[in-house]
């Protein structure tokens, strides 16, 4: 046998053997969060295969071998849904790898997770290998009514839903969540249900408004809605902004001696 040391790049790579290892797959799961009908919730497929045939699971599958990670994870997103088209505003990031050994049944199988943030979305259709697919309230995971989940997959939406909460306190991710344009009063509706604290609607104005490049009036009023009256409510746009400071926080920290209030 030829010492590698003594090869030329191109000859290694010509000899070189990839069934010396133990063969592991390389998956993508997207953790599709949104709000739909008030609730927030995230995007489930039931599977019609085995393994684990009949539970909800995110949606996902392997990587193909030429295909990049973001491009797998808005393919099995789009095939596993039926939807043809993602909207526009979707956000999609890379939440973190999982890689236990017994986490898939069939062979060692590493999963990239993937957690993305849309608007309301229209009602998604099973494709692939999944028989029917829905949206979950957030709420309803784990009760005694919520479905039953395959795999690690409660881990990765619990991972991911913390990641949302987290991540529209210190960016304007939150607008992600609405079409435009948007009131404030839709804008806290966000943060409300996110988060899962009321939030006081003057003060939630005032902080979102001194937050420079988190919205942009668009200079229009919103249609009245319903049949009370009330203060016409200004429409709004996403700002620049990639960073909010300081923080919208979940938990506001006591006040300290000298702040004001």
């Amino acid at each position: 046998m030829t010492d590698p040391a003594s090869m030329t790049e191109k000859e290694f790579l010509a000899s070189y053997d990839p069934r010396g290892f133990p063969p592991i797959g390389v998956t993508v799961d997207v953790v599709a969060l949104t709000v739909r009908q008030g609730r927030f919730s995230v995007l489930l497929v039931r599977r019609a295969r085995h393994p684990e045939r009949g539970k909800w699971a995110l949606p996902g599958g392997f990587v193909n071998l030429d295909e990049d990670l973001d491009d797998a994870a808005r393919r099995e997103l789009a095939e596993e849904t039926g939807l043809s088209q993602l909207p526009p505003a979707m956000h999609l990031e890379q939440l973190r790898t999982y890689g236990k050994p017994d986490r898939d049944p069939r062979m060692r199988v590493i999963s990239i997770a993937y957690v993305a943030f849309a608007p309301d979305v229209p009602a998604p259709t099973a494709g692939s290998d999944a028989d029917l697919a829905r949206f979950w309230p957030v709420g309803e995971l784990g009760s005694r009514d919520g479905p039953e989940l395959a795999f690690d997959h409660s881990q990765i939406i619990a991972e991911g839903v913390e990641r949302a909460r987290a991540k529209i306190e210190y960016t304007p991710l939150a607008t992600a969540f609405l079409d435009e344009p948007f009131t404030l009063s839709d804008l806290r509706a966000i943060y409300e249900e996110v988060w899962g604290i009321p939030q006081d609607p003057s003060n939630f104005r005032r902080k979102v408004l001194r937050l420079e490049g988190f919205v942009t009036p668009v200079g229009e009023i919103a249609p009245p809605r319903g049949a009370q009256g009330g203060r016409p409510a200004e429409l709004y746009r996403r700002g620049p902004a990639r960073v909010l400071w300081p923080p919208l926080r979940r938990h506001e920290p006591e006040d300290l001696p000298g702040e004001e209030e």
